[in-house]
């Protein structure tokens, strides 16, 4: 059976179709995914395709529920193009959300009239949504930092989408040693929660689920549904903290991946034998080096949140 997603907000949000990380060169990337976590690639399987429009290079997989797609610019790097320009200001980093929407007409139109700036196909600011939309891009600049990317469609391939993604999805919490039953949460970091909490629901009408500090981080949170994900938005409470020290430079962006995983001992043993430096941030919580894992800041948990939907 296909993976149900679930949906919020009037115009349909549902499935994550994917995180964008940008880097470097897109196959060590796609090789540590599967090797370390076990991803299973659909798109660019064997070599990166390449997109000559928007001269990059690219991969897409699953790990569990949680579907990736590692882009690389092509070289030279071009700073005139999307990922070429975001690599040049960058660098490897975690660079979007990918969501698929029921009524992208409505959505873009619902954002463009609360001042969401939202590119025209060949330049220039949209005023209205084509009746054929099928896709936009609202400026980060007005989402609280949030770059995401809205479709009126999935990625072609994509198993979780497929009659068999029932069977297959066991097997990364009862087969591969990392033991991730799904994908937690995203957190996106912010330099202020309450300001950026009230535009995710004025803007994508947003489900908040639960909230508090985390004294490992330095951050306090507020975890909300969108669509078939949970986001976390986390505010620095120490500006030393990892955290802390992205939102002074990133101010508010994408900021990390965390998964559910069975037993964090077993996974932390796991990432150690490849060579991950590991910390163990909390007694539920370990963090990954990100200088071992492409500058993805990645992070396993056992502790639950209240009011979780999707907690089996």
């Amino acid at each position: 059976m296909r993976r149900q997603a679930l949906r919020t907000g009037p115009y349909g949000i549902g499935l994550g179709i994917h995180t964008v990380h940008v880097a470097e060169a897109v196959e060590p990337v796609a090789r540590f995914l599967e090797d370390v976590l076990g991803a299973v690639l659909f798109m660019g399987v064997d070599e990166p395709n390449y997109l000559e429009p928007e001269d990059r290079w690219a991969c897409v997989g699953v790990v569990g529920d949680w579907a990736i797609e590692v882009m690389a610019p092509n070289r030279p790097v071009d700073p005139t193009k999307p990922v070429g320009r975001f690599f040049t200001k960058f660098g490897s980093h975690l660079h979007s959300l990918g969501y698929e929407v029921d009524d992208i007409v409505g959505l873009g139109n619902s954002l463009i009239s609360r001042g969401v700036y939202i590119g025209a196909p060949g330049g220039g600011q949209l005023e209205k949504m084509p009746d054929d939309a099928t896709y936009c891009f609202p400026s980060p600049a007005q989402t609280a930092g949030l770059m995401v990317q809205l479709t009126a469609f999935s990625i072609p391939g994509d198993p979780r989408v497929l009659d068999t993604w029932s069977s297959q999805a066991k097997q990364w919490a009862n087969i591969h040693p990392m033991g991730i039953t799904r994908l937690a949460y995203q957190t996106v970091g912010v330099r202020d929660l309450d300001e950026a909490l009230a535009r995710y629901v004025d803007l994508f009408d947003v489900r908040p689920i639960a909230s508090g500090v985390s004294e490992a981080e330095g951050a306090r949170y507020e975890v909300v549904q969108l669509g078939d994900l949970l986001l976390r938005l986390a505010e620095p409470t120490d500006e030393t903290s990892p955290l802390g020290r992205h939102v002074a430079r990133y101010k508010n962006m994408l900021y990390g991946v965390t998964f559910q995983v069975r037993d964090l001992d077993a996974a932390q043993a796991w990432l150690v034998a490849k060579g991950i430096r590991t910390e163990r941030l909390s007694a539920g919580l370990l963090s990954a080096d990100p200088d071992d894992t492409f500058h993805m800041p990645l992070f396993f948990t056992t502790e639950r949140i209240g009011g979780d939907p999707f907690a089996a």
